[in-house]
Order: structure tokens, then sequence, then C-alpha cells
């Protein structure tokens, strides 16, 4: 005779419990965000490095599943978004300023994907927000360090494309050079490229020729050309010190963990709203900031170091604010 065997209490928690954590596991593994990027340049231009270093360390946190694309040309740059859109992919992320009127098509049909995109223009409601290197901060006070460094009086700058921002560092590089040393000119050149080093360095040797001592680094090459001639450079948006030691003085650093950080809490929450993201790469956000000055801590003048930190304090407080200057710079080496 068969006995029936009749669960306890202490066997059905048990079960119960059991139960729970196969529904959780894949539940848990479900909550990642999706997120997609699309780069029309390398992963490691300046600009491009610094939002996929966010989404990595984002990625390394176990809070997304994060693929992206490389040197995605402008043409293909629509076809790529609508594939990782019907992948799936919650949140799009990258750069549109040569793609605009075709990326904001892509996220009007999309209105349940989530759009994060470096833009020249205003956001789009619902879904499409912009951002964009708001670094002029940082830029002022490195070009302040800049001013005090050269000997010549003579700084070279050499940027990608004469857009907005472009040159809204490159103007605050110069209002920053200007306020220690009045005397400095300034000689700027476009190679419109974001990434063709051998055309940015021979712009640098020109400048050199012409007697620069300090080059400003808005691309890649330029800090190649001054330590061949054992001349200084100023970065912008990352720190390449560690790759020369004793000709990158300081830089203006980007970062854009606040705002990618900020983007992926408000998708999990489902109250990602069309926003300018631009805020959030200005120092009280903790999205910019001047590198510390390394290999150069005892090589700039005390007094240089003394009015930086100075006006790092005041821009910190809300006590002094860096002009927004979208205009072309203009060389004044005469």
């Amino acid at each position: 005779m068969s006995r029936r065997f009749a669960p306890s209490r202490r066997h059905l928690m048990v079960a119960a419990t059991a139960l729970a954590a196969s529904v959780s596991l894949p539940a848990l593994a479900q909550a990642k965000i999706k997120v997609a990027a699309i780069y029309t340049v390398p992963f490691e231009q300046q600009w491009v490095s610094r939002i996929h270093k966010a989404l990595k360390a984002a990625e390394a946190r176990g809070e997304i599943e994060y693929k992206a694309s490389e040197n995605v040309a402008n043409a293909d740059y629509e076809r790529v978004m609508r594939e990782y859109i019907a992948g799936g992919n919650q949140l799009i992320v990258g750069e549109v300023f040569g793609v605009e009127a075709a990326a904001r098509k892509v996220a009007k049909d999309s209105p349940k994907t989530s759009f994060l995109l470096g833009s020249s223009g205003k956001p789009q409601a619902p879904n499409f927000s912009v951002f964009d290197n708001f670094i002029q901060e940082p830029a002022y006070l490195s070009g302040m360090v800049a001013g005090g460094m050269t000997k010549s009086n003579k700084i070279g700058m050499v940027g990608g494309f004469p857009i907005p921002e472009v040159n809204r560092l490159m103007n605050a590089f110069m209002a920053g050079a200007k306020e220690v040393n009045p005397k400095v000119e300034f000689s700027v050149s476009f190679i419109n490229s974001w990434f063709d080093p051998p055309k940015a360095k021979e712009a640098t040797f020109a400048m050199i020729d012409q007697g620069a001592d300090v080059l400003y680094a808005e691309r890649f090459g330029v800090s190649d050309a001054a330590k061949e001639k054992g001349k200084l450079a100023i970065g912008n948006v990352i720190n390449t010190q560690d790759k020369y030691p004793d000709t990158v003085v300081a830089s203006a650093l980007w970062n854009m963990e606040p705002s990618i950080d900020r983007a992926l809490k408000l998708v999990k929450e489902g109250k990602f709203s069309a926003e300018d993201y631009g805020p959030y790469s200005m120092m009280k956000h903790k999205g910019s900031e001047l590198a510390p000055l390394g290999t150069f801590e005892k090589k700039v003048p005390a007094d240089i170091v003394s009015k930086v930190k100075a006006r790092e304090a005041e821009i910190l407080a809300g006590k002094f604010t860096v002009k927004v200057d979208d205009s072309q710079p203009k060389s004044s080496a005469k």
C-alpha cells in the first residue's frame, strides 16, 4: 500500500524559494539595458574614446549589454541605427553632426527607443536627447597654463573643423592664455578632419617654424610634432601625458560618465525624454576637469599655478563663468 506524500509547510517554502530563484535569475539578466553606440571615427579618437570609456565602465559594472560600431560612414549611419533598433537595443548613443536629418527621422520612426547623440541641434521630443563636450571651463584653465609657459609668446592651435563644439574650446583656451599673458599671439589652423594625425602634424610643424613654442592639441598628431621639435603641448578631451611626459603640460579632460549614467538611470526608470545633456559636461557635475600637472608640477611657475587654482575654485563656486563663444577663432600672430 503506497503512502501519499503530504508536503509540509517547510517543503512548500523551499519549493517556493526555488521557484522564485528560477524566475528571478532570467529576470536579473533581462534587467541589463541593451545599449548600442555608433561612431564615425575609430574608438581611439579623443572625443569618441570618452563616450566609449563611460559605456565600457557601465558594461563592466554589469548594468548594460554594450555593442558598438566604429568608422561608420555618414552614408551608412541611418542603416546601422535601424539595425541596432531592430536588434532590440533600448538606448542608441553616438555622434550625428554630419547626419542630423537622417538620425532625427530614425528617432521619430522609433518612439520606444531612447537616443543620446552628439549633436549641434536641439533635443527632439519625445526621445532624442543631445550632448556635446562643453568643457570650455578646463579649456580656459589650460589656456592659463599655456600663457604662463610660452617664452616666445606665440601659441599654435590645430583643430578639426571650425564648428561650435571646437570653436568654443579654442576661444576659451585663448581667453585663459590672455588673462595671464596679454602679449600672447595665436596661430589657428583647421585640418578639416576628425582623425588625420599626419595632417595635424604637418600643420603643427608650420606653426613651430613661425615661432610657436606651445601647441594646443585639439587633434591627434599635434603632440607628436611638438615632441619631435622639443616644444610643449596642451591636451584636449583626454590626458596623454603618460605618452608624452616631457611634452604635454596640461589637459582639459572630458568625463562622459555623468551623462551616460544619467541616461541609463532614466531609461531603466522609463523616464527618458528629450533633453540637452550639455550641462552634465561641466565641472560642477564632474563632467570635465583640468588634468593634474603631473610631470610638469614643478615646471609650471608657482604664480601661474596659484592663479589657475583660484580660477578653478571660482568656477566651481559659480563666481566665475567661462564665456561660451562658438564663433570661429582667428589667428592673431603677425
